[in-house]
């Protein structure tokens, strides 16, 4: 690890209201500012007791289509979003208290988060925040689901290709772009949640999703988004880069390098975060030992 640009948290507290997507259950979040050092974290109450759930890889729990957090049987749900936006605007110490496990789907991107945390403001403090580079290629998955990390320069660059086939309405798109403050709030923040048609006619049948409608996030059938219209004509990868921010996010530090993607889901990313955080604890220790 190695440090580099001072820590960042809030001014001052920030509010997004809303319900979870799965759960159709209402929901309050509460952004508050965090001592230096002490990074994402997020708050549940339960029992009258304070749970703490810091936003760690090692905390994570494998759940479908989403990323979800758990600490002493307190969970969150959903955190992928939340996380982008901190990790996008260089927010590294926050606490985040939560009524319910779930996070707001709102519009389906996290534009709701960057715009409350723009207006309590973001201050420096007096500690540099740990950085990550990536010195050589790490390549994980499959022919057909594979994420990459290459070394890079300066930052934190990322390249996702997605692929649903060319007869598809999503088809293929590939999104390349630096990470930063200003890049995210314009390229990456307004892009939403999709699904194919299909595949949310099976989350209602299973009992999910009940309260979201086409409305509140991306439907496509074979003709297009049904009952929306689109931000960006690739807003389907901007969205994947989203998720892609806010799960590599996990590893509590500042990544240097060149993230290329193709067809990565939650858990490729995650494990990505492992592999990195390994490597760099044993060049650590060959270091002390050396």
């Amino acid at each position: 690890m190695h440090a580099s640009r001072k820590q960042r948290t809030l001014a001052g507290r920030a509010m997004v209201a809303g319900y979870g997507y799965w759960s159709g259950r209402d929901v309050r979040v509460e952004f508050r500012p965090a001592a230096a050092g002490s990074g994402v974290t997020f708050v549940r109450t339960i029992d009258g007791a304070a749970v703490r759930i810091p936003a760690s890889v090692l905390h994570r729990v494998e759940s479908p289509r989403r990323t979800n957090l758990a600490v002493k049987g307190a969970s969150v749900e959903m955190v992928e979003h939340v996380l982008a936006a901190l990790a996008g605007l260089k927010i590294d110490n926050c606490d985040v208290h939560v009524d319910q496990p779930e996070m707001p789907g709102c519009d389906g991107s996290c534009q709701a988060f960057v715009d409350a945390l723009d207006a309590a403001g973001i201050v420096e403090q007096d500690a540099v925040r740990p950085q990550l580079i990536v010195r050589e290629v790490t390549r994980l998955g499959d022919d057909d689901h594979w994420i990459e990390a290459r070394p890079h320069q300066n930052g934190m660059a990322v390249k996702f290709r997605l692929d649903y086939g060319a007869g598809n309405a999503i088809g293929r798109q590939t999104l390349q772009l630096p990470v930063t403050p200003d890049s995210f709030r314009r390229e990456i923040a307004p892009a939403r949640t999709f699904l194919l048609k299909e595949e949310a006619d099976w989350l209602l049948a299973q009992g999910m999703g009940k309260r979201t409608t086409p409305q509140d996030l991306l439907i496509f059938d074979a003709h297009g988004p049904i009952e929306n219209e689109l931000r960006f004509a690739d807003e389907c990868v901007r969205h994947k880069v989203l998720d892609l921010i806010g799960d590599l996010s996990l590893a509590g530090c500042d990544l240097v390098g060149h993230f290329i993607a193709h067809r990565s889901g939650h858990r490729l990313n995650a494990d990505m975060v492992r592999v990195l955080l390994n490597e760099a604890e044993r060049v650590e220790v060959r270091r002390k030992s050396a």
